[in-house]
């Protein structure tokens, strides 16, 4: 997502500088008409500038730092699971030596060791239990709480975006309004700019050696 809004801001910013190039263009100071289309280009571009921005800073605060809270709970969440992990290990390894002493002939010292295993072993067995009655009751909660979590920056996202494109069919809208030539096709356009360049193509400066 990050990478998406920057990709945005390159994307308006490069506009920003072309138009202020153009205007910078001796054809400006030349041609009235020229400094007219461009200065309303330049106008445009700028306004979409702000206007991606203003999409951008709520995409950052709305969706983007949310979900940067989020995903700082999974090293926490994590390290349960394996907290859970060690001690089990723990308990299988106890486990397995009570086991041991028990199939063993009951002597006198075989009774000490599995009476001092099972010792060892009851508060591993607690911990355990413990631990994974926790994260059988609380792990189902975590996962089904996501989508609460996440649909108000989904949904924010989505009006972000409306807002932007509304705003853009209005912008260049406008624009089109102020430089457009009415009735032409986009085949009639073509058309012309082929003309032109056919000109340029016949000057004696541009011929083929």
């Amino acid at each position: 997502m990050k990478k998406s809004t920057d990709a945005d801001l390159a994307m308006s910013k490069s506009a920003v500088k072309i138009s202020s190039d153009l205007l910078s263009n001796p054809l400006c100071e030349q041609e009235p008409g020229f400094l007219e289309m461009v200065t309303a280009f330049d106008t445009a571009m700028k306004r979409m500038d702000s206007f991606n921005q203003e999409k951008v800073n709520q995409i950052q605060k709305t969706v983007i730092e949310p979900l940067k809270k989020f995903s700082s709970v999974f090293p926490s969440l994590n390290m349960a699971v394996k907290r859970r992990e060690q001690t089990l290990q723990d308990y299988k390894r106890l486990q397995s030596k009570v086991e041991k002493y028990e199939e063993k002939e009951r002597t006198g010292p075989v009774l000490a060791k599995l009476h001092q295993a099972r010792e060892e072993l009851r508060p591993v067995k607690e911990d355990f239990e413990a631990k994974n009655k926790q994260l059988l009751e609380e792990m189902p909660k975590f996962y089904s709480s996501r989508i609460d979590y996440f649909k108000p920056s989904f949904e924010s996202l989505v009006r972000a975006q409306v807002v932007y494109y509304t705003e853009m069919h209005k912008i260049f809208g406008d624009l089109t309004a102020q430089i457009d030539r009415p009735g032409l096709s986009d085949e009639q356009r073509e058309r012309e700019n082929d003309a032109k360049l056919s000109e340029l193509r016949a000057l004696s400066i541009v011929a083929d050696d």
